[in-house]
């Protein structure tokens, strides 16, 4: 886990390729439905759509910031790229998909800012798609690095640990 490379892994088997691939469309698919919802919102210039714009921001900066910690080895596909490494510092010290995380804080911004019925049934389904497909992902990368199990036990998936008071470190 010190962020060497693993060397490089054959292709996961093809049924884990096409359920990625599903995946990545229907959460492609829920975005699109916030990107109508939000063309159609009617008073997004209010405190809940200021408020749903800064929860809008703030994720694509996590998306960004995590995004950019991976580098080369970003995919849409849930399965690991056959160089990839193990990242377990930045962002995925505190969380294991901050990708996913900062992609879900802006599709509820969104759906905020767009007020309606149908963003927020896509932001319900991206919360359930998103969370199948870091399933998958995780599954993955527990074949693909032994050390991942165990990064997995001290490591939330999407939200960060508060700190509990009085304990420092």
């Amino acid at each position: 886990m010190d962020g060497t490379p693993a060397a490089p892994v054959g292709r996961p088997p093809r049924e884990d390729t096409r359920a990625g691939w599903l995946l990545v469309a229907f959460q492609i698919f829920l975005f699109g439905v916030l990107g109508l919802e939000l063309l159609r919102a009617r008073d997004a210039v209010s405190p809940r759509g200021a408020a749903g714009l800064g929860g809008a921001i703030a994720g694509a900066t996590a998306v960004g910031v995590a995004s950019r910690r991976l580098g080369r080895e970003l995919r849409a596909h849930p399965a690991p790229s056959p160089t990839a490494v193990l990242r377990v510092d930045g962002p995925y010290r505190l969380i294991r998909h901050p990708i996913y995380s900062g992609l879900l804080l802006l599709a509820g911004g969104l759906a905020v800012v767009s007020a309606t019925v149908r963003a927020a049934a896509a932001f319900v389904a991206l919360v359930a798609v998103l969370s199948l497909k870091a399933r998958v992902e995780e599954r993955l990368l527990a074949e693909r690095f032994p050390e991942y199990r165990d990064y997995a036990r001290r490591t939330p998936r999407f939200l960060p640990r508060l700190p509990r008071p009085g304990v420092r470190g």
